[in-house]
């Protein structure tokens, strides 16, 4: 039976209720004003008796229930350090070099203790390996008009998705650390797809059937970038970018492009994370997650339908983040970012 009182509040069977989160807020707020115990139970709508029993109760504290932990702040010290020193460690092999520190623990103790310190084990993020020289190129980078810069990439789409490796122990903000990152292969055995953006949106897609050499490469320039650039741009200037891939860097690539007037983007090496293209397959890629092609043929038009179904409006976000890249890229002082 609940019985209302306007002095006392709520009452069950005889026994007042739990204060709410909010009478407990309000009653500590008015404490420490100094107001007595009567205008606090008037204001936090409770009877005085329950103001009272609140305000002893926080200022003893209560005391700690439950078994002791059978690990120390010491112990806990010593397994975060194994953890971050080899993050790809699973744990039974930090449980085995935590227990040679003479620390007794079960498998179920070590991982809660991991999870109280923060450490949870998904899959790595997979960035290029980068050294000093093109840490410090990555920085050379300022604001610029990146509305006239249509971006380029090429990348690989599987039929099914297979083992992506161990997974890595890390508190949260350390998905990029540089000691919990897995470095990628350059072109695994996997279809390849050619494509190009810019603010205005998407130009046509190109599945390339070999390896990209010069000669693959310049008919991809000649038969989609071309078709890209009358369509994205019009007569407007633009400059285009590419990656440092072999074919890419070629002479005979940069010969094509100062015979057809078209000025190439410095770009540094190994800087997926300041290409907006790089996002943009990561969308069609989520979109496509649920799909279950059972063949080339099916997986490319799949490709092509996720494809068209990009809008200018993605296209000009993620090319309003650039400047954010940089920003991103000179505070991580040329290591590798979250984009």
């Amino acid at each position: 039976m609940v019985s209302q009182s306007s002095s006392v509040g709520y009452t069950i069977m005889g026994k007042t209720a739990d204060l709410t989160v909010v009478q407990k807020r309000t009653i500590d707020t008015l404490h420490k004003e100094g107001k007595t115990q009567k205008v606090i139970a008037k204001e936090a709508v409770c009877s005085q008796s329950s103001v009272s029993k609140h305000i002893n109760r926080e200022a003893k504290g209560r005391k700690r229930c439950g078994r002791k932990k059978c690990t120390s702040n010491r112990d806990n010290r010593t397994l975060e350090r194994i953890v971050k020193q080899n993050p790809f460690k699973n744990v039974g092999e930090i449980l085995k070099e935590w227990t040679a520190a003479v620390v007794s623990a079960s498998r179920t103790t070590t991982h809660r203790r991991m999870q109280d310190m923060g450490f949870s084990c998904p899959n790595p993020c997979v960035k290029p390996l980068l050294n000093n020289r093109q840490r410090q190129k990555r920085l050379d980078w300022t604001a610029a008009d990146w509305s006239k810069v249509m971006f380029s990439d090429e990348s690989k789409f599987c039929i099914s998705f297979g083992y992506q490796g161990p997974r890595v122990w890390r508190k949260r903000g350390e998905a990029h650390n540089p000691r919990c990152l897995r470095s990628s292969v350059k072109f695994p055995q996997s279809m390849m797809v050619w494509g190009a953006m810019s603010s205005a949106g998407v130009g046509p897609l190109c599945f390339l059937r070999s390896k990209v050499n010069t000669a693959v490469y310049q008919d991809v320039l000649e038969h989609f970038m071309l078709p890209a650039a009358d369509q994205l741009y019009g007569d407007a200037d633009f400059i285009f970018q590419q990656d440092l891939a072999p074919a890419h860097s070629a002479k005979a690539t940069s010969t094509w492009f100062k015979d057809h007037g078209i000025p190439v983007f410095n770009w540094p090496a190994n800087s997926p994370d300041l290409n907006p293209i790089e996002n943009l397959w990561g969308i069609v890629k989520r979109k496509m997650r649920y799909a279950r092609p059972k063949n080339a043929e099916e997986l490319k038009a799949i490709i092509r339908a996720t494809w068209a179904l990009i809008t200018p409006e993605q296209c000009h976000r993620l090319t309003d983040s650039m400047p954010r890249h940089i920003v991103a890229v000179i505070q991580a002082k040329g290591d590798p970012t979250k984009y």
